[in-house]
C-alpha cells in the first residue's frame, strides 16, 4: 500500500500552481472592487467630456457661421433679449409706473445714440433740448389726453430751434446759412422719430387692459423679426431675392414672406387669447404690424447707410446699439394705436 492510499490524498500547495490565485482577503476584494469602479467612473467622466467638448465646438462653429454670414452673434442676442424682454414684461404687467420710466430711459438712450451718430457726420445737434423733449413727450402720452402730448411736440420743436439759433449765435465759428438749417431739420426729425414714435406704446399702455394691447403688438413685432431672420437664413441663402438691396442688402424677399406668415399666426393667437378679439382680426392685426415693422427696420437701415454705420452703437451684444432693437418696435407702436382704435370695438 502507498503512502497515499494509507494516509488519503496529499493537499495541494497553492504555492506549487502559479496560475491560481492564492487566498484573497476580504479587504483586497473590495479594494478592488472600488478600484474597477473608480476606473469606470474616471472613463464616463472623459467621455462625458469628450461629448460636451465636442458640443462645443460644434456650437462655436455654428455661431460663428451665422456671425459671418449676418454680422450678429446669435446666441448672445438671444440672450440680451431674453433678459430684457422678462424685465418689461415683469414691469408692464406688474407696475406700470415703472414700465414708463424705463420706457423714457430707452427713448432718452436712443435719442443720444442717433444724436452721437449725427454729430459724428458733422451736425449740430444739441443733446438737452432733445432729452427735455423726450421726457416731456412721453409723460404727457402717458398721464395726459392727445392734445399735452401735441403740445409737448410743439414744446420740444421749438426748444430745439432757439437753442442750436442761440448755440450757433455764441459760437460765432462761420458756419454758414444752409448748414444750420440742416442741423435744425435733422434736430427737429430726432424728437419726431424716436419719442413721439414711441409715446403710442404709452397711450396704449395707460388704458384699462392696455398693457395686453402692448404685450401683444410687441409679440407680434418680436415674431415678426425672429421669422424674417430664421427664413432668410434657411431660405434665403446667397440673397437670391433681395427685398430692398439699394438701403439693406441682407434682407430678402424669403425672410419677408416668412415673417408675413408667422406674424398673421402670432397675430391670430394673441387676438383670441389676449385682446379678446375675433379671429379673423388677428390676421389684420399680424399682417399689417409686421408690414409696419419691415418698414421700420428699413427706415433705420436707411439712416445708417446714409450716416455710413453698420449699427448705430455697440451697447447691446448682439444687436448693436438701442435703436437698433427699437427700429421695427417705433412704427408698430404708432400702428398699434391705430389697430386700437379700429379693433377694440370689436372686443368682446
Amino acid at each position: 500500500m502507498t503512502a497515499e492510499s494509507a494516509e488519503g490524498p496529499v493537499p495541494e500547495d497553492p504555492a506549487a500552481d502559479p496560475a491560481r490565485p492564492a487566498h484573497v482577503s476580504l479587504h483586497d476584494r473590495v479594494s478592488g472592487a472600488r478600484g474597477d469602479l473608480e476606473q469606470r467612473a474616471q472613463q464616463a467622466r472623459d467621455q462625458l467630456e469628450q461629448k460636451v467638448e465636442h458640443a462645443r465646438d460644434q456650437f462655436e462653429a455654428t455661431n460663428e457661421r451665422i456671425k459671418k454670414r449676418t454680422g450678429r452673434d446669435l446666441f448672445a442676442a438671444i440672450g440680451v433679449g431674453v433678459v430684457a424682454g422678462l424685465g418689461l414684461l415683469a414691469a408692464l404687467l406688474f407696475a406700470k409706473v415703472v414700465f414708463v420710466i424705463a420706457a423714457v430711459i430707452i427713448a432718452g438712450a436712443a435719442v443720444v445714440e442717433l444724436s452721437a451718430a449725427l454729430r459724428a457726420r458733422g451736425r449740430r445737434i444739441d443733446l438737452a433740448p432733445q432729452l427735455i423733449g423726450t421726457a416731456a413727450i412721453m409723460i404727457a402720452a402717458y398721464w395726459f389726453a392727445m392734445p399735452v402730448v401735441w403740445t409737448a411736440l410743439f414744446f420740444a420743436l421749438a426748444l430745439i430751434i432757439v437753442w442750436r439759433v442761440l448755440s450757433q449765435m455764441m459760437a460765432r465759428d462761420g458756419r454758414v446759412y444752409a448748414s444750420i438749417f440742416s442741423d435744425i431739420v435733422v434736430g427737429c426729425f430726432v424728437p419726431i422719430y424716436i419719442p413721439l414714435l414711441a409715446s403710442a406704446a404709452l397711450m396704449l399702455a395707460r388704458g384699462d387692459g392696455g398693457e395686453w394691447w402692448v404685450l401683444g403688438f410687441l409679440i407680434v413685432v418680436v415674431v415678426s423679426d425672429t421669422s424674417a431672420y430664421a427664413s432668410g437664413l434657411l431660405f434665403g441663402r446667397g440673397g437670391r431675392h433681395k427685398l430692398a438691396p439699394s438701403i439693406s442688402p441682407g434682407k430678402t424677399w424669403e425672410g419677408f414672406y416668412g415673417a408675413l406668415a408667422m406674424g398673421a399666426v402670432a397675430g391670430v393667437l394673441v387676438a383670441i387669447f389676449l385682446l379678446g378679439l375675433p379671429w379673423w382680426s388677428g390676421i389684420v392685426f399680424g399682417v399689417v404690424l409686421v408690414g409696419a415693422a419691415t418698414l421700420g427696420d428699413l427706415g433705420e437701415s436707411m439712416i445708417k447707410r446714409d450716416l455710413g454705420v453698420k449699427d448705430m452703437s455697440s451697447i447691446l451684444p448682439g444687436h448693436g446699439g438701442i435703436l437698433d432693437r427699437l427700429d421695427s418696435i417705433l412704427p408698430s407702436a404708432a400702428v398699434a394705436l391705430v389697430l386700437f382704435f379700429f379693433l377694440g370695438p370689436l372686443a368682446s
